[in-house]
């Protein structure tokens, strides 16, 4: 299993904070399924960084440059998820290819993506057609 990034770490404050008003340093744990010191090492980094500001025992506080990338993660991570429910993808299967997709493509290609989402959402008979060519090469 590969560990969280620095950038999953930024979207899971954010969602945190959009959901409960606050994180927490167990919060974060729980969410990434990681052990409480790995997250306080990442927050000492995110702090240095300067995505959050981070006091032991204080609590989590996202900088506007840590609010504008979680924003942007959590945008990004929406927008694949959709791309691969467009094409069918399971749900169960969704949410670890969206992860995996996430860390190891381009933001030009990630741009790319988002282009095709826009596309197909525009032209839903595009997509539909799409859809019946993928039905019918899987038949084959």
């Amino acid at each position: 299993m590969l560990t969280p990034s620095m950038e999953d770490y930024l979207e899971k404050i954010y969602e945190l904070i959009l959901e409960k008003g606050y994180a927490r340093v167990s919060d974060i744990a729980n969410s990434l399924a990681v052990q409480p010191s790995s997250v306080t090492k990442m927050l000492q980094k995110l702090d240095e960084n300067e995505y959050v500001s981070y006091e032991k025992y204080r609590g989590i506080v996202l900088t506007a440059r840590g609010h504008k990338m979680g924003r942007l993660m959590k945008e990004r991570h929406a927008m694949l998820a959709e791309f691969l429910r467009m094409l069918g993808v399971a749900e169960e299967t969704l949410q670890k290819d969206v992860e995996g997709i996430e860390h190891h493509v381009s933001p030009k290609t990630l741009e790319s993506l988002q282009a095709l989402v826009v596309f197909f959402q525009e032209n839903p008979d595009a997509l539909a057609a799409f859809l019946e060519f993928q039905a019918g090469s899987e038949k084959s």
